[in-house]
């Protein structure tokens, strides 16, 4: 493991480097950014390798004989650590221009800073090999995004995502805590092992863990800090937390499914169902958004549950003794972790770059940006097709082996059959829903005339934001069309779940699987180039004119006759008004001489809107009648002090 402790030297110099050169502006950009990136390149090294060869490695250290720090890289730790440090990579590139403020030389080395570290510590968790190093690890990711997110803290809104986040994080490690503590009770080893647990504790352990890890990921109900945090961070932070900081959740599921070696259908059933629910109301929010960025959070949610369904189903085939339905369903969602992390991640910077050059994130304010911004149109196009699972793209490639799995399941008997037949009209929802609000994004923001004029005057400078987002955009097409070589990555990384207890995985119907996609992507692509060949043939040297369309009788168009994206999901979200409440603030026009009036709507996220009713309010208020013991008297806070003493010496 001397290469990847070696990657997490150089992530760490070039996070601590800037503070020393903050006086130089670009020079500590430069070095920034060369110290991430060459970490990364080294890790990615790693990782590879490692997927390509059998067995794991492992390291530890011990400190005074009590505190032991111990380090594992498997198959499944390889398969995240090659997302983790490739968007990573990426990320620190596309942050040279985006960190364009010398006015801001101090807080964006501090940027550079914290980013270093929850690089460096989102790779140690998912290599950590035991309680200690698992719970440091995941400290400091969560503590060092956090300061990412209020990177901007002049703003309300942005101090307030943050806290909401840290509240998050932290109630979510207690749920860890918890089930690392009833581990520990049962077996006296702070080691990743479950002899001597009941099927009883096992379950347990296995809830809590869900609910810890599902809070870091963003499992609906647990996913009100997600839309606040994403927005508020800095677009190549956002990527990074959308596509790969979000994943060590899932991460942490799968590595406690393997631990607890917890093969029972309630298991499944349980990841099966959050699974559902997360994709279908993750999309239906984001079809209501008006924040460019905060529309990508909520399909981060969906995309979240489509990965747990994948996880559910294989979970599912493992207690069927169906190994093909077990490989197809994790190994699809474990693609997606991948596909999810590239597509999502040239999402974010794509809006990362309309935000830049017109200083806004709302949809309904842009329009017609294709025009000046045709790499970042045409990538997020891309992007966008990737994300609504369509092909010849990776996202279709994940979805394809989930919907397989699904299929298999229905062969099965009955309950199996209900929950395979459920998770496959779930992710047709999901993709239609999907489909439609990527439709209204591409149309709203790309097409059309410009709505203000924010986006009137637009460029694309900035060649170290646009080649992430390129190179992005060609992973996209490489996976969706040659998926084979990710493929079998993906079942290395299903491998280290143990599931040879169940069989050998066969690879047969993968190889075939791999080759009739390559197939059928390579078709349409050769299809498509003709048609495109034959256009500009017969085109040649014709005259092409110009002139006005009809109007419709309308002789002064102008761009407030545009749909906007409230008109264009006003459909799809009355279908679904019972999960997502619609509000609506439209003045009536009325009189001989109405005023000017307006219309605007919310949709409200219900977890959020009873979390707030039902917790937040009843906090404040009772914070509020307590608040006479915050009186500024010394003597008494020291007999505080004192009578806390008192109490915990009697009673503990």
């Amino acid at each position: 493991m001397n290469l990847f402790f070696l990657s997490m030297l150089i992530i760490a110099a070039g996070g601590i480097l800037p503070f020393l050169s903050f006086r130089q502006f670009t020079l500590m950009k430069i070095l920034g950014v060369l110290g991430i990136s060459i970490g990364c390149c080294l890790g990615m090294l790693d990782a590879l390798s490692r997927l390509t060869q059998d067995g794991s490695a492992s390291a530890s250290f011990e400190y005074l004989n009590t505190l032991s720090l111990a380090f594992k890289i498997d198959g499944l730790s390889a398969f995240f650590l090659l997302a983790i440090f490739a968007v990573c990579l990426l990320a620190a590139i596309y942050s040279f221009h985006y960190m364009n403020h010398p006015e801001k030389a101090l807080r964006t080395a501090t940027n550079y800073f914290f980013f270093s570290l929850l690089a460096a510590a989102m790779a140690l968790v998912v290599v950590a090999d035991n309680m200690i190093t698992f719970l440091l690890s995941w400290e400091i990711m969560s503590l060092s995004s956090f300061f990412l997110v209020v990177y901007d803290y002049q703003k309300p809104e942005n101090r307030k995502a943050g806290y909401l986040y840290l509240i998050f994080s932290q109630v979510g490690a207690m749920f860890i805590l918890a089930a690392f503590g009833i581990l520990y009770g049962h077996t006296g080893s702070f080691g990743f092992e479950s002899a001597g647990l009941s099927h009883t504790a096992k379950l347990l352990v296995f809830v809590l863990a869900f609910i810890g890890f599902g809070s870091k990921a963003g499992v609906f109900p647990f996913h009100v800090w997600l839309p606040h945090a994403h927005p508020a961070a800095p677009s190549h932070i956002s990527a990074v937390m959308s596509g790969v900081m979000i994943k060590t959740g899932i991460y942490g599921i799968l590595r406690m499914y393997s631990i607890l070696d917890l093969h029972t259908p309630t298991v499944g059933i349980l990841v099966l169902v959050f699974g559902m629910v997360s994709g279908v109301l993750g999309v239906v929010y984001a079809l209501g958004q008006h924040d460019l960025k905060r529309l990508l959070a909520y399909h981060s949610v969906e995309n979240i549950g489509i990965i747990l369904i994948g996880i559910g189903i294989g979970m599912l085939g493992v207690e069927a003794g169906n190994p093909i339905m077990a490989v197809l369903g994790f190994s699809g969602g474990l693609l997606h972790v991948l596909n999810h992390a590239i597509f999502k991640s040239l999402l974010f910077m794509g809006a990362g770059v309309v935000l830049h050059k017109t200083g806004t994130r709302s949809i309904d304010a842009l329009g017609g940006l294709l025009k000046n911004m045709k790499v970042t149109g045409v990538t997020f196009l891309i992007g966008s097709l990737a994300i609504a699972g369509l092909p010849p793209f990776n996202g279709f490639v994940s979805e394809f082996f989930i919907y397989m799995g699904s299929f298999r399941g229905v062969a099965a008997e009955t309950p199996t059959f209900v929950l395979s037949l459920l998770a496959i009209v779930s992710l047709a929802v999901i993709g239609g829903l999907a489909l439609a609000c990527f439709t209204k994004v591409v149309g709203v923001v790309f097409q059309g005339e410009p709505r203000t004029q924010a986006a009137q005057e637009v460029d694309e400078k900035g060649p170290s934001m646009l080649l992430p987002m390129v190179f992005l955009a060609g992973a996209c097409a490489v996976i969706g069309i040659y998926p084979g070589a990710f493929m079998f990555m993906a079942i290395k990384g299903v491998a280290a779940l143990g599931l040879e207890d169940f069989g050998h995985i066969p690879m047969e119907p993968f190889a075939s699987m791999r080759a009739n996609i390559t197939l059928g992507a390579t078709l349409f692509l050769a299809v498509l180039l003709i048609i495109l060949a034959l256009r500009r043939f017969f085109y040649q040297g014709k005259t092409i004119g110009r002139s006005g369309t009809w109007g419709c009788g309308f002789t002064q168009p102008t761009t407030r006759m545009q749909y906007t994206g409230s008109s264009y999901a006003a459909s799809i979200l009355a279908f679904f008004k019972p999960a997502a409440p619609l509000e609506e603030t439209h003045p009536p026009v009325s009189g001989l001489f109405p005023k000017g009036t307006h219309y605007h709507s919310q949709v409200h996220d219900i977890v959020e809107l009873h979390l707030n009713r039902m917790v937040v309010n009843p906090v404040l208020w009772l914070f509020d009648r307590l608040r006479w013991i915050q009186h500024g008297d010394i003597h008494l806070y020291i007999g505080y002090i004192l009578l806390a003493i008192v109490v915990l010496l009697f009673f503990v």
